[in-house]
């Protein structure tokens, strides 16, 4: 298995386990946001907003900057990345232990076949 810093890869999925902080991310997938932006669609107060966008900053998934009193925030898709070749792992785990149901299956189907189905499954 890949090794990954269990500490940031904990972060990540703290901040993903929040829907509001999903969304949030997702819109910082087309361009940056300020944090009034990002706070707009939940009708949350920018100081709420701010520690929702802290919890994606200390995960490694947003950075912020600021211009004067606005803060605008950016997406950083380095960590996702990490966290979805954490999920590979897993992902091939399944992947090889359906494909072994399946062979199961195919050849319980063939022993219990009739001669007929097997002769045509033959051609």
């Amino acid at each position: 298995m890949v090794e990954h810093d269990s500490s940031r890869l904990d972060a990540v999925f703290h901040a993903l386990a929040d829907g509001t902080r999903r969304r949030m991310l997702r819109s910082l997938g087309g361009q940056p946001r300020s944090v009034g932006e990002l706070a707009a669609p939940f009708h949350i107060s920018l100081a709420a907003a701010s520690k929702h966008i802290k919890v994606l900053e200390r995960a490694g998934l947003v950075t912020r900057q600021i211009r004067g009193r606005t803060h605008l925030c950016h997406l950083q898709p380095q960590a996702l990345a990490e966290g979805q070749a954490w999920l590979r792992h897993y992902e091939q785990f399944w992947n090889d232990r359906l494909d072994a149901l399946d062979a199961v299956l195919q050849a319980d189907t063939d022993t219990t076949a009739s001669p007929a189905t097997r002769r045509r499954k033959q051609s």
